[in-house]
């Protein structure tokens, strides 16, 4: 094992991918300087600038060009910087890459990661803070990955270049400086295979992304109370894990899903419907989700932490959903 941040994580997956594969590059704003977080710090030096590719500010035109070089027999990396930038390449996205293989009936497969950072960060204000998940999951062809740690950023990542398929890859702006440790060795995540991160008998609470942590925090204030909370990452939210999601609400009759992105028509609703259908009668209480209200987010600290789902409002929905039916 050793130490790495989030970000550094993500940098060695890219390089080991280009070193394994010539196939693999990389394409997107500001990459030859490291790219706007230093995600690609030092790569370009090593590859050189036909595979750590600069280019124009056009999302749309980055999106067309890797769309089109994975359908000839490449495997792009796109970096769209921010989630909410992303926005201006739907079309060649979901239109495109989503639909190719379906459409040209298997003989053509979209081999592409489009790198989206995502979340609240250091008052981004609204045009640089979204988590925008569910607009990619709702969408048929497109996989959909979330990594919470810096483990599963390099291990997601490999996974997702790998992938034949395109992949949109969400990573928290909050969580470049985290550190954890690195296992040696090409170390590859399962996409679809969820994480307990914590294991407990009386509640389920389901997340993924930065919220992973804000939920451990939830678990341990329970713990000290006697609930004892089992915590499940996801990490792939499409296709997403319903065996680990089952298995655990079968044992403690009770689901929380808990994401930061707008809880109306988020991804926590699908988790939510999904269980409630299955396993209606082995529920001790109504399926809750938590995440944001439908508003935009503010630059100002203070408006900004009234979107926010925090450890401390996890733990007061978890115990609510712990006491006896007719209580309130």
């Amino acid at each position: 094992m050793t130490k790495s941040t989030y970000l550094e994580a993500g940098r060695r997956a890219v390089m080991e991918e280009m070193q394994r594969d010539a196939s693999v590059w990389a394409l997107g704003e500001d990459l030859g300087r490291g790219g706007v977080f230093g995600q690609y710090k030092g790569l370009q030096e090593m590859f050189g600038a036909g595979r750590i590719a600069d280019t124009p500010i056009s999302e749309a035109c980055i999106m067309g060009a890797a769309v089109g070089a994975a359908m000839t027999g490449t495997r792009p990396i796109v970096e769209m910087r921010f989630s909410d930038f992303a926005l201006c390449a739907v079309d060649e996205l979901v239109n495109q890459a989503a639909k190719a293989r379906f459409m040209f009936g298997g003989q053509m497969r979209v081999p592409l990661v489009v790198r989206e950072p995502v979340g609240m960060w250091r008052s981004s204000a609204a045009q640089h803070s979204q988590s925008l998940e569910s607009w990619y999951t709702h969408i048929p062809g497109l996989v959909v990955v979330a990594p919470a740690t810096p483990a599963d950023n390099l291990g997601l990542l490999k996974a997702s270049i790998r992938c034949d398929d395109p992949v949109v890859y969400m990573e928290h702006k909050n969580l470049w400086a985290m550190e954890g440790d690195l296992p040696e060795g090409d170390h590859v995540v399962p996409l679809g295979k969820a994480d307990v991160a914590r294991e407990g008998r009386d509640l389920t609470i389901v997340t993924w992304s930065g919220m992973r942590h804000e939920c451990l925090k939830a678990a341990s204030a329970l713990a000290s109370e006697g609930i004892e909370a089992e915590v499940i990452d996801l990490r792939t939210l499409w296709p997403w894990d319903r065996d680990t999601v089952f298995a655990s609400v079968e044992k403690t009759g009770r689901l929380l899903v808990a994401h930061e992105a707008v809880a109306v028509s988020g991804f926590g609703a699908e988790i939510a419907a999904t269980v409630a259908e299955a396993l209606h009668f082995r529920l001790k209480a109504p399926v809750t989700r938590l995440g944001a209200p439908r508003i935009p987010i503010a630059y100002a600290p203070t408006m900004e932490n009234e979107a926010r789902v925090s450890a401390d409002r996890i733990t007061a929905s978890a115990r609510r959903m712990m006491q006896p039916a007719g209580v309130s």
